[in-house]
């Protein structure tokens, strides 16, 4: 079978399957398959598949059937400039998270070596792009789950970045600082919001990484504690939630509290600064 009937047969299983991007989606399993880019397919869309490329494009597409995330079926993901190592250990990196890196940088900007503390690293997603970033970054990641922490530090060791990873609770509060800027994407779904997922979501990835009703409180209560005055906390908050979380930052004691919209223009992240020192 040629490359553009393989494509069209994937697509229309993957659709079949409830796959929102089922044609995108068809392109990213037969070009790993192959071992080229989507953009090869285009050219080469009348080259027959090899029996081999077929048995291994079948076990990808079987299991996106499954609605296992793409990026676990393929075992990595882009974010910003890196290609990260991603499996059911961690959360799949999204593009919102992105814009989370890009304030992280521009808060950063000017500093020649700030202390970065990351919590809650996962794969170290966000942690190793500010290290990528911001060579002078002194970047520390902590997560309380030893199998993230360990994906986290194959990526460094790949990537050949310079982040320290360590095991820790957030609720027994955050590691003793100044840090100048303390970040994080905690847990923000809801217990009863959960089953309401999209299946690659609620069936394959980790359950401690999604759900968490006091980790966002527990990580701005733990910050102010350990962030250099004039330091700053950021945070990726659930869709609809950037008001009261601006609000817990206020109560808090944060100052010049702002907002800004992920690329699909929800109010995705929020900010603060530190006051003086009492």
């Amino acid at each position: 079978m040629t490359i553009a009937a393989t494509l069209a047969r994937v697509s229309e299983r993957l659709a079949a399957a409830g796959c929102e991007s089922a044609r995108v989606d068809a392109e990213f399993l037969l070009a790993h398959a192959l071992g080229t880019t989507r953009s090869s397919l285009l050219v080469d869309r009348d080259r027959t598949l090899s029996v081999e490329a077929e048995v291994a494009l079948e076990d990808l597409v079987a299991r996106r059937e499954r609605r296992e995330p793409l990026a676990y079926v393929l075992g990595q993901w882009g974010f910003r400039r890196l290609a990260l190592k991603v499996d059911p250990r961690v959360l799949v990196p999204r593009p919102e998270t992105e814009v989370v890196v890009e304030r992280c940088l521009a808060l950063i900007n000017g500093l020649d070596e700030p202390k970065v503390l990351d919590v809650g690293t996962g794969s170290g997603a966000i942690a190793l792009a500010i290290a990528d970033e911001h060579p002078g970054a002194r970047v520390t990641g902590i997560d309380s789950s030893p199998d993230a922490l360990a994906l986290a530090d194959e990526n460094r060791r790949g990537l050949d970045l310079e982040v320290a990873f360590l095991h820790w609770d957030l609720f027994a509060g955050l590691p003793e600082g100044p840090w100048d800027l303390v970040v994080s994407n905690p847990p923000y779904v809801r217990p009863d919001e959960i089953d309401s997922l999209e299946p690659e979501v609620r069936n394959w990835e980790p359950r401690a990484a999604l759900v968490g009703e006091d980790a966002t409180e527990a990580v701005a209560r733990g910050a102010r504690d350990v962030l250099e005055e004039g330091g700053a906390l950021v945070l990726e908050v659930a869709d609809g939630s950037a008001a009261d979380v601006s609000e817990l930052l206020l109560a808090h004691g944060y100052m010049a509290v702002t907002v800004t919209q992920d690329l699909s223009g929800r109010d995705r992240v929020v900010e603060g600064m530190t006051t003086s020192a009492d």
